[in-house]
């Protein structure tokens, strides 16, 4: 059972973080508009959908999952501030439940990371 848990983990978070690389390739003004919003560069999505694509398809093929993990925990805790800023998003009441699933989800890559892969992975973990 430990097994099929963490490789529904994986493929979960992963699906989230692959579909924030789509979101941003096909809707890149959506995440240009939160950066430029609080001064920073637009030109920080591509990168963002880098990050967002290697790190899903890490986590769905199983490799380096342990600091793949503790990286995206730390990348969803970065980019919650983004959904924070009261002065862009008041308008926006999904902005705070995206929020906290940030954090919700940060909190389950740091599980992962400590759990590892499981068996089902291209490379497990020791």
């Amino acid at each position: 059972m430990t097994n099929l848990a963490l490789l529904l983990a994986r493929l979960l978070i992963g699906a989230l973080l692959v579909g924030g690389a789509l979101q941003k390739a096909f809707s890149p003004g959506d995440a240009g508009a939160l950066l430029v919003g609080l001064g920073l560069p637009y030109a920080l999505v591509w990168p963002a959908l880098v990050y967002d694509l290697a790190a899903g398809l890490a986590l769905w093929l199983g490799v380096a999952v342990r600091p793949v993990a503790v990286s995206a925990s730390a990348y969803c805790a970065v980019t919650s501030v983004f959904h924070l800023n009261l002065f862009l998003t008041a308008g926006d009441p999904w902005q705070m439940t995206i929020f906290v699933k940030n954090w919700a989800v940060a909190g389950g890559c740091l599980a992962l990371a400590v759990a590892g892969s499981g068996r089902w992975a291209v490379r497990p973990d020791a």
